[in-house]
Protein backbone atom coordinates (compact mmCIF):
# COMPACT_ATOMS: atom_id res chain seq x y z
CA UNK A 1 0.00 0.00 0.00
CA UNK A 2 2.53 2.26 0.77
CA UNK A 3 4.92 1.48 -2.32
CA UNK A 4 1.73 2.19 -4.18
CA UNK A 5 0.85 5.89 -2.95
CA UNK A 6 4.85 6.43 -3.16
CA UNK A 7 4.91 5.68 -6.83
CA UNK A 8 1.31 7.88 -7.23
CA UNK A 9 3.55 10.23 -5.55
CA UNK A 10 6.20 10.01 -8.23
CA UNK A 11 4.37 9.88 -10.88
CA UNK A 12 2.24 13.30 -9.87
CA UNK A 13 6.12 15.02 -9.09
CA UNK A 14 6.94 13.86 -12.40
CA UNK A 15 3.89 15.21 -13.99
CA UNK A 16 4.07 18.59 -12.55
CA UNK A 17 8.17 18.40 -13.73
CA UNK A 18 7.12 18.27 -17.09
CA UNK A 19 4.87 21.02 -16.99
CA UNK A 20 7.35 23.36 -15.61
CA UNK A 21 9.54 22.12 -18.00
CA UNK A 22 7.10 23.16 -20.52
CA UNK A 23 6.24 26.55 -19.01
CA UNK A 24 10.17 27.89 -18.48
CA UNK A 25 11.00 26.18 -22.15
CA UNK A 26 7.99 28.37 -23.70
CA UNK A 27 8.71 31.51 -21.62
CA UNK A 28 11.81 31.89 -21.72
CA UNK A 29 13.04 35.10 -22.66
CA UNK A 30 15.55 35.92 -25.44
CA UNK A 31 19.40 35.51 -24.22
CA UNK A 32 20.76 39.12 -23.26
CA UNK A 33 24.30 38.11 -24.17
CA UNK A 34 24.20 39.35 -27.70
CA UNK A 35 21.52 42.03 -29.00
CA UNK A 36 18.22 41.48 -29.85
CA UNK A 37 17.24 41.84 -33.75
CA UNK A 38 14.41 43.67 -33.24
CA UNK A 39 13.22 46.97 -33.53
CA UNK A 40 10.75 49.55 -35.44
CA UNK A 41 9.24 47.98 -38.03
CA UNK A 42 10.77 44.67 -37.20
CA UNK A 43 9.00 42.39 -39.33
CA UNK A 44 6.55 43.05 -42.84
CA UNK A 45 3.44 40.49 -42.60
CA UNK A 46 3.52 40.99 -46.85
CA UNK A 47 6.42 39.17 -46.14
CA UNK A 48 6.19 35.04 -46.11
CA UNK A 49 8.38 34.16 -42.91
CA UNK A 50 10.10 31.33 -45.05
CA UNK A 51 13.59 31.34 -44.01
CA UNK A 52 14.91 28.54 -42.19
CA UNK A 53 18.68 29.46 -40.73
CA UNK A 54 20.41 32.73 -40.11
CA UNK A 55 22.89 34.06 -43.14
CA UNK A 56 25.82 33.61 -40.93
CA UNK A 57 26.17 31.93 -37.38
CA UNK A 58 23.53 31.11 -35.29
CA UNK A 59 22.30 34.18 -34.12
CA UNK A 60 24.72 36.67 -35.06
CA UNK A 61 24.82 40.18 -33.29
CA UNK A 62 23.18 42.62 -35.11
CA UNK A 63 25.31 45.78 -35.40
CA UNK A 64 23.08 47.69 -37.26
CA UNK A 65 19.01 47.34 -37.65
CA UNK A 66 17.01 47.72 -40.62
CA UNK A 67 16.16 51.64 -41.43
CA UNK A 68 13.80 52.18 -44.55
CA UNK A 69 14.02 55.38 -46.22
CA UNK A 70 11.83 57.99 -46.16
CA UNK A 71 12.05 58.57 -50.05
CA UNK A 72 13.83 56.34 -53.04
CA UNK A 73 16.87 57.98 -52.59
CA UNK A 74 16.54 58.92 -48.86
CA UNK A 75 19.44 58.11 -45.91
CA UNK A 76 18.29 55.05 -44.25
CA UNK A 77 20.30 51.63 -44.08
CA UNK A 78 18.55 49.00 -46.43
CA UNK A 79 19.42 45.66 -44.54
CA UNK A 80 20.90 44.63 -41.80
CA UNK A 81 24.47 44.47 -40.43
CA UNK A 82 25.31 41.28 -39.00
CA UNK A 83 28.43 40.89 -36.82
CA UNK A 84 30.65 38.31 -38.55
CA UNK A 85 34.76 37.26 -39.01
CA UNK A 86 36.47 37.21 -42.37
CA UNK A 87 35.72 33.66 -43.94
CA UNK A 88 32.39 33.48 -42.20
CA UNK A 89 30.24 30.54 -44.29
CA UNK A 90 27.31 32.61 -45.10
CA UNK A 91 24.09 30.22 -45.94
CA UNK A 92 21.10 31.12 -48.33
CA UNK A 93 18.03 31.82 -46.09
CA UNK A 94 15.72 30.41 -47.55
CA UNK A 95 15.62 28.08 -51.12
CA UNK A 96 15.98 29.84 -54.39
CA UNK A 97 17.90 30.57 -57.84
CA UNK A 98 20.90 32.67 -57.63
CA UNK A 99 19.82 35.67 -59.75
CA UNK A 100 23.69 37.54 -59.56
CA UNK A 101 27.32 36.40 -58.36
CA UNK A 102 29.97 38.89 -58.98
CA UNK A 103 31.41 42.38 -58.06
CA UNK A 104 29.58 45.73 -56.98
CA UNK A 105 31.90 48.83 -56.64
CA UNK A 106 34.86 46.31 -55.45
CA UNK A 107 32.38 44.22 -53.44
CA UNK A 108 31.40 40.76 -53.27
CA UNK A 109 27.38 40.81 -54.30
CA UNK A 110 24.92 37.87 -54.42
CA UNK A 111 21.40 38.09 -54.67
CA UNK A 112 19.03 34.83 -54.63
CA UNK A 113 15.47 34.74 -55.95
CA UNK A 114 12.66 33.22 -54.17
CA UNK A 115 10.61 31.00 -55.86
CA UNK A 116 6.43 31.29 -55.24
CA UNK A 117 7.00 34.72 -53.43
CA UNK A 118 5.00 36.67 -55.27
CA UNK A 119 5.15 38.86 -58.79
CA UNK A 120 7.82 40.29 -58.60
CA UNK A 121 9.28 38.07 -56.57
CA UNK A 122 11.77 38.26 -53.67
CA UNK A 123 14.98 38.83 -53.67
CA UNK A 124 17.82 38.85 -51.34
CA UNK A 125 21.15 39.70 -51.14
CA UNK A 126 24.65 39.14 -48.66
CA UNK A 127 27.57 41.36 -48.95
CA UNK A 128 30.55 41.37 -49.06
CA UNK A 129 31.06 37.79 -50.07
CA UNK A 130 33.77 35.78 -51.31
CA UNK A 131 31.05 33.61 -53.69
CA UNK A 132 31.04 29.98 -54.50
CA UNK A 133 27.74 29.95 -56.18
CA UNK A 134 26.80 31.43 -59.90
CA UNK A 135 24.14 32.71 -61.68
CA UNK A 136 21.35 30.33 -61.99
CA UNK A 137 22.19 27.94 -59.27
CA UNK A 138 19.49 26.47 -57.58
CA UNK A 139 20.06 26.70 -53.96
CA UNK A 140 18.23 24.76 -50.90
CA UNK A 141 17.56 26.72 -47.64
CA UNK A 142 20.93 26.59 -45.54
CA UNK A 143 23.12 25.98 -48.55
CA UNK A 144 26.71 27.63 -48.52
CA UNK A 145 26.96 30.61 -51.05
CA UNK A 146 30.36 31.84 -50.37
CA UNK A 147 32.44 33.31 -47.27
CA UNK A 148 32.64 36.78 -46.08
CA UNK A 149 35.00 38.90 -47.87
CA UNK A 150 38.02 40.69 -45.03
CA UNK A 151 37.38 43.72 -46.85
CA UNK A 152 34.24 46.02 -48.37
CA UNK A 153 32.29 45.99 -45.53
CA UNK A 154 30.81 49.21 -44.37
CA UNK A 155 31.16 48.28 -40.75
CA UNK A 156 33.46 49.22 -38.33
CA UNK A 157 34.37 45.38 -37.70
CA UNK A 158 33.64 42.89 -40.57
CA UNK A 159 29.97 42.00 -41.10
CA UNK A 160 27.60 40.75 -43.64
CA UNK A 161 24.99 42.83 -45.18
CA UNK A 162 22.31 41.60 -45.58
CA UNK A 163 19.22 42.85 -47.70
CA UNK A 164 15.70 42.24 -48.64
CA UNK A 165 13.95 43.67 -52.35
CA UNK A 166 10.94 43.47 -53.87
CA UNK A 167 11.39 45.25 -57.28
CA UNK A 168 12.94 48.28 -55.93
CA UNK A 169 11.23 48.19 -52.79
CA UNK A 170 13.57 47.60 -49.80
CA UNK A 171 12.18 45.19 -47.01
CA UNK A 172 13.30 44.18 -43.65
CA UNK A 173 15.33 41.05 -44.28
CA UNK A 174 14.33 39.62 -40.57
CA UNK A 175 11.04 39.63 -41.73
CA UNK A 176 11.67 36.01 -43.39
CA UNK A 177 12.60 34.50 -40.20
CA UNK A 178 9.93 32.75 -38.22
CA UNK A 179 9.52 33.61 -34.70
CA UNK A 180 11.49 30.80 -33.16
CA UNK A 181 14.58 31.43 -34.87
CA UNK A 182 14.41 34.96 -34.16
CA UNK A 183 14.03 34.94 -30.00
CA UNK A 184 15.48 31.19 -30.11
CA UNK A 185 17.58 31.52 -26.11
CA UNK A 186 19.16 29.32 -24.22
CA UNK A 187 16.81 26.53 -22.62
CA UNK A 188 16.80 27.15 -18.59
CA UNK A 189 15.71 24.54 -16.40
CA UNK A 190 14.17 25.20 -12.75
CA UNK A 191 15.00 23.55 -9.98
CA UNK A 192 12.35 20.58 -8.63
CA UNK A 193 12.39 20.50 -4.47
CA UNK A 194 11.35 17.13 -2.96
CA UNK A 195 12.11 14.50 -5.76
CA UNK A 196 14.07 11.58 -5.08
CA UNK A 197 17.15 11.72 -6.38
CA UNK A 198 18.02 9.22 -9.60
CA UNK A 199 19.98 6.24 -9.02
Amino acid sequence: MRAMRCTRCVGAWTGLLLLLTAAVLTCTPPSTSRPTPLGPAATDTSVPPLGRTWPVGDRPPVLRGWEPPATPYGRGHRGIDLGAAPGTPVRAVAAGRVSFAGRVAGKGVIAVELPGTGAPPLRTTYEPVRASVKKGDELAAGEPVGTVEPTGSHCTSTCLHWGLKRAGTYLNPLSLLPPWLLHRGPSRLLPVIGLPTPS
